[in-house]
């Protein structure tokens, strides 16, 4: 009587660490991972803020803040960052702005990571350039968008999720229904 009794316990408490595993890296459900607001904001958060020199120097900007949403509706998340901008050896580590993209996601396998792909500036108010973007600051964050979206993941995935993906090939990326849905392949 008892052995059984242990064994349904031991049973239990296993399936209850694999529910746990999965709901902290991605929920894998069949033949996609879906991941969450809340697990893309905290990757983004511990790999900002950002600093940029370009000219020697002579024009800075630091990207700090993010602040991703994943809207229902319309296949693109959001992100929002605070900008700081500085010239000829000016601080740019204080916010003097904040601006806001939208994008889809694609995986890279070089990286590991889901990436950026055909953002967008959606919004730009720099008071002190009078609400809008000069063409060096312009120029300057869209160098920037670019580079990022080719170098840096918002999210990389772990070896562990990698690990019970098995054989199986990341497909597409998708934005669905406010969660960000990585479908797999066979």
């Amino acid at each position: 009587m008892y052995p059984r009794r242990t064994y349904q316990l031991l049973t239990a408490a296993a399936l209850g660490l694999a529910l746990v595993a999965c709901t902290t890296v991605g929920a894998l459900l069949g033949n996609q991972v879906n991941f969450s607001q809340p697990q893309l904001q905290n990757s983004l958060d511990r790999n900002f803020p950002k600093h940029y020199d370009k000219l020697g120097g002579l024009v800075s900007m630091t990207l700090m803040n993010p602040r991703l949403s994943i809207p229902q509706e319309g296949g693109r998340l959001r992100l929002d960052f605070d900008v700081g901008l500085g010239a000829l050896g000016s601080d740019s580590s204080r916010p003097s702005g904040r601006f806001a993209l939208s994008s889809a996601l694609r995986y890279d396998p070089g990286t590991r990571g889901l990436h950026l792909q055909d953002p967008r500036i959606e919004n730009v108010d720099v008071p002190a350039l009078g609400g809008a973007l000069n063409g060096s600051s312009r120029a300057l964050l869209n160098t920037w968008l670019g580079e990022y979206a080719r170098e840096e993941p918002v999210y990389r995935f772990d070896n562990s999720l990698l690990d019970r993906l098995g054989s199986r090939r990341i497909g597409s990326t998708r934005i669905e229904h406010g969660e960000v849905v990585v479908h797999l392949d066979q």
